[in-house]
């Protein structure tokens, strides 16, 4: 039976039917550094395989939030719950769904970004959370990929030459703010430990989890990269996760030690082949109690933002200069 939709832009023919990823509609105002929007297919996968829909759906590490806002734009659990430590990131979500989701929106639209009104609103002392909120976009979408942690770069080339433009996309960023707003009545933020989350909901056999932590098991640096918060206690993790009375999906690094980790508290592993932006091929592993709903994957591919976007005034005369 065809799944009904909030929103008829994101319906599918089927739910039973596999999505192929150039079809996953790019949902989150953040360019997030190790984002999933490759996974949606498989995650949509996942949560048609349970033998009921989920009461509740918990995202322990948010960050951008693509998991999640699947979920709550496609109806596949009745509540969502989205869990983020980091101050910035959680900004922008309290200040979405919160009820400032227009404010923050008409925000983005009425700035002219050049390198220099970047770095006057960088120096700004910020006196409430919506205005985080919008610095902390505004970082995210001029820093090289993406990336809020101490020590990013703003970016200088950019594609084409567009420099500190290249990913700055007004109309985009406002138009997925604003529909995150017809979703928000499903959807519940916290600012958090993802333990203390996980320990919450761990009991109740309804909920099931999406767990994305930072890749840092077995030595990896790319998490202590990427993120402000990057320190994981993945043995703790994985022993918190064992106890879990829903189901749940991990994924991970495709490192030995994780691998070694999942067995060691009962876990199945399947490597999965991903396409970046940038074409590279790469794996990463899915983590689960029971992954046989994967059997008919294959490789998938992040895309580029579907949406045509309209230059502002600014932007036109910058490009013909």
């Amino acid at each position: 039976m065809a799944q009904t939709y909030l929103l008829p832009e994101f319906e599918t023919e089927q739910r039973e039917k596999p999505v192929n990823v150039a079809s996953v509609p790019q949902r989150s105002p953040f360019r997030y550094p190790g984002g999933k929007t490759w996974l949606v297919p498989l995650f949509r996968r996942w949560m048609m395989s349970l033998p009921n829909q989920p009461a509740i759906l918990v995202e322990p590490f948010a960050g951008g939030g693509i998991i999640s806002l699947t979920a709550a734009f496609e109806q596949l659990a009745d509540h969502i719950v989205m869990v983020e430590l980091d101050g910035q990131i959680s900004s922008v979500w309290k200040t979405i769904l919160g009820g400032d989701a227009d404010w923050l929106a008409k925000r983005i639209l009425s700035f002219e970004l050049t390198p220099e009104s970047a770095k006057e609103e960088f120096a700004k002392e910020v006196r409430s959370q919506r205005e985080l909120a919008f610095q902390t976009i505004l970082k995210n979408r001029t820093a090289h990929g993406g990336i809020l942690a101490e020590g990013a770069g703003v970016l200088k080339r950019g594609e084409n030459g567009r420099g500190i433009l290249s990913r700055w996309y007004p109309q985009t960023i406002a138009k997925r703010i604003t529909n995150i707003k017809f979703v928000s009545r499903r959807i519940e933020f916290i600012q958090g430990d993802a333990f203390e989350q996980l320990k919450r909901f761990g009991k109740d056999r309804n909920a099931v989890f999406f767990i994305d932590p930072p890749y840092t098991a077995g030595g990896k640096s790319a998490g202590s990269r990427l993120y402000t918060h990057c320190e994981v206690d993945h043995e703790r993790l994985f022993s918190i996760c064992e106890e879990l009375r829903g189901d749940l999906l991990m994924t991970y690094d495709n490192a030995d030690e994780v691998r070694a980790l999942a067995a060691r508290h009962g876990f199945e592993t399947k490597a999965v082949a991903m396409k970046n932006t940038h074409h590279a091929e790469m794996n990463e592993l899915l983590i689960g109690r029971d992954l046989s709903w994967t059997e008919a994957g294959g490789v998938f591919r992040e895309h580029r933002s579907p949406y045509r976007v309209s230059e502002s005034k600014q932007t036109k005369k910058q490009r013909k200069r």
